[in-house]
């Protein structure tokens, strides 16, 4: 089966790869282009460790085709960060321990902005009682559009919360900026993650980090977009 030569912009730098037609845009980013940032973990569209935004929207890297994708953009979480500054998503991760193992992170952040994407252009959930209404993101809202997003770890208070903070700042939720809110920051004792886990470049320790075997240690603290190992 013949290749394909390709070309993707990937966290805004345009990339040429050579792919075989069968290549899943996952396996382009990772195993051709060494974009590590989004994770293999079921490969079947299931756990959403995998999610890039891709032309702005979020989406299963697992399940595309990367000749499919020839000339589009991808974003993945290691390119969110602008002037060496955090994105305010992947700080509300840090700030409400969104994270422990830090595995499937960088698919929920990009998840999560795509989907106050999805909420700014009025789409309905399932769980939106009013379909002609403005819908507001209140945390039931926030749970049904993230259910595609699994964490092992179980740090979905923490992750609720830090996409309801951003939710807020933007006006997405009906509160005001600093009004007390529901859910209680999540995670476990070890404390809240470092920008590494933010961006996908974390070393992982634990069974969830099966397929991360071998991967180096991330870069220092106060990083926020480096060549993370497989």
């Amino acid at each position: 089966m013949p290749d394909h030569t390709i070309t993707l912009t990937v966290d805004r730098a345009e990339r040429t790869v050579l792919v075989d037609t069968r290549t899943t845009l996952l396996d382009a980013l990772r195993e051709r282009l060494g974009v590590t940032s989004p994770k293999k973990g079921c490969d079947h569209g299931q756990c959403g460790a995998c999610t890039v935004l891709l032309d702005g929207c979020r989406t299963l890297s697992c399940l595309k085709l990367a000749v499919a994708e020839d000339g589009a953009e991808v974003i993945t979480a290691a390119g969110l960060a602008a002037d060496g500054a955090l994105h305010p998503m992947q700080q509300a991760f840090i700030d409400h321990d969104g994270l422990q193992c830090g595995y499937c992170t960088p698919g929920q952040v990009c998840s999560a902005l795509g989907m106050l994407d999805e909420v700014r252009a009025g789409h309905p959930s399932h769980a939106t009682a009013d379909l002609d209404a403005e819908v507001v993101l209140d945390d039931d809202e926030i749970r049904e559009r993230m259910s595609g997003n699994l964490c092992r770890c179980g740090a979905y208070a923490g992750i609720v919360a830090a996409i309801r903070e951003v939710a807020t700042a933007e006006g997405l939720t009906g509160e005001r900026v600093g009004e007390e809110a529901g859910d209680g920051a999540g995670g476990g004792d070890d404390g809240p993650g470092g920008p590494d886990e933010l961006t996908g470049d974390a070393a992982l320790t634990g069974d969830a980090a099966g397929q991360a075997a071998g991967q180096t240690v991330g870069q220092a603290a106060g990083q926020t977009v480096g060549q993370a190992a497989r």
